[in-house]
């Protein structure tokens, strides 16, 4: 009994903890989610060290790659892999909330805020200010998936192709599938040669 209470106060204290820094980050998630992605990047992975950039490329690839909202999403997968249920739905709670706040308060005074000039410039200001946020979580993140000949392969063949019109669906869909051609026929090789080192040893 008193292992299981502990569990559990450590899974609500990480619960808040998870509460407390995304209603952070969501307060401040100018330019949508890969602005976000920087923030939590720098939060989780350079100063607390609860996950690896390998780990959040992974979470933003399934977080994409189902319905629903992207960063929504990844912050549940992060929740959940770091604090189990609780710590999902406190993610999840405390990236939405500001969002909530925030546009509740804009909707009151949006007739106030639309013609006024000094908020028009402050988010213009905050407008430039995201670009490169978005361009550093880019880069740093795509030093985790760019790591093969394969991978720059099916980068730039995809980047023709968006070039050239293919639906995104498609582009997924077929990079997926050459993705998994492409290490099948690695693990073969692999096993085959492993089997005729074998057999040679016998």
């Amino acid at each position: 009994m008193k292992k299981e209470r502990v569990k559990k106060e450590s899974a609500l204290r990480t619960g808040i903890m998870l509460f407390l820094v995304f209603f952070k980050i969501g307060c401040f998630t100018f330019g949508g989610g890969w602005a976000i992605l920087a923030q939590m990047e720098q939060e989780f992975v350079d100063k607390r060290s609860l996950i690896t950039k390998e780990e959040l490329v992974e979470m933003v690839a399934v977080g994409k790659s189902v319905p629903g909202i992207m960063i929504t999403n990844i912050s549940m997968l992060f929740g959940y892999h770091v604090g189990g249920v609780i710590g999902g739905i406190c993610t999840v709670l405390g990236i939405t909330c500001p969002a909530i706040i925030i546009l509740s308060i804009v909707t009151m005074f949006y007739n106030s805020f639309k013609n006024n000039y000094w908020v028009m410039a402050a988010l213009t200001g905050i407008r430039a200010a995201v670009i490169p946020i978005i361009g550093s979580a880019a880069l740093s993140l795509g030093q985790e998936v760019l790591r093969t000949r394969m991978a720059f392969v099916i980068l730039g063949a995809a980047f023709a192709l968006y070039l050239l019109g293919v639906s995104n669906i498609v582009l997924v869909l077929t990079a997926a599938g050459i993705a998994l051609v492409y290490h099948a026929a690695g693990k073969r090789i692999k096993d085959d040669a492993e089997t005729i080192i074998k057999g040679e040893n016998n």
